[in-house]
């Protein structure tokens, strides 16, 4: 399954500076809802060139939503340096102000990779715009997940059950007590990079997005 889309690189007007950025934008039809989606911790790799980032990219592309992807400050060619989450949410919400000045009125959705799932679902659960917020390896063991409690919009978690940053137990626990729609998938096997096993976790976001939106199942 793959979608026509246009691919643009850009930069963003960001709080700390110009953020690095590609979108990718359907060349056919009235998209539904247009997608954000977070990298990981870029003191570690992480940019908006990951493999699991890219591969939420494709599957989002793929139902043909608009996607966009950026790198935090101070990663790739963004300005600004790294600001441990705090600075980086307000990264997020400039990117989804470009987004709705692109696709004014339509939902949008945030998703996030490990740190870009910590600092994007805190983003998203912040914005009025956002009307669901997808999770992938969340960083359970060592982040603060305690924003979620206030969170009643609908939640997709996909982690691995070998992931050594987001234990399943620990994952679920968090997830229990969090308001709202909230679903969990669990890929066996499966490391916090999902290695090897990406086709599960793409699979698993767009079973989730077509139930909430049966218009892309075509």
């Amino acid at each position: 399954m793959s979608a026509q889309h246009e691919s643009r690189n850009l930069f963003l007007d960001g709080p700390a500076g110009r953020l690095e950025a590609i979108l990718w934008s359907p060349t056919a039809g009235a998209p539904a809802m247009a997608a954000v989606v977070c990298h990981p911790h870029p003191l570690f790799g992480g940019t908006m060139h990951n493999k699991v980032v890219y591969q939420a990219a494709k599957s989002l592309d793929a139902l043909g939503l608009p996607v966009l992807r950026f790198n935090f400050r101070g990663t790739g060619m963004s300005e600004g340096k790294h600001d441990h989450g705090d600075g980086e949410r307000g990264d997020v919400r400039a990117a989804l102000d470009f987004l709705a000045a692109e696709y004014p009125g339509i939902p949008l959705l945030v998703a996030g990779f490990s740190f870009g799932c910590w600092v994007g679902l805190r983003a998203g659960c912040e914005d009025d715009r956002v009307t669901g917020l997808i999770g992938l390896g969340a960083p359970v063991n060592n982040a603060d997940f305690s924003y979620l409690a206030k969170c009643e919009k609908p939640k997709l978690f996909v982690s691995g059950s070998n992931d050594m940053y987001g234990a399943v137990d620990k994952l679920q626990s968090v997830v229990a007590i969090v308001p709202g729609e909230n679903r969990v998938v669990i890929v066996e096997e499966a490391d916090h990079f999902f290695v090897g096993k990406l086709d599960q976790m793409a699979g698993a976001i767009t079973a989730w997005v077509t139930v909430r939106l049966p218009s892309l199942a075509g």
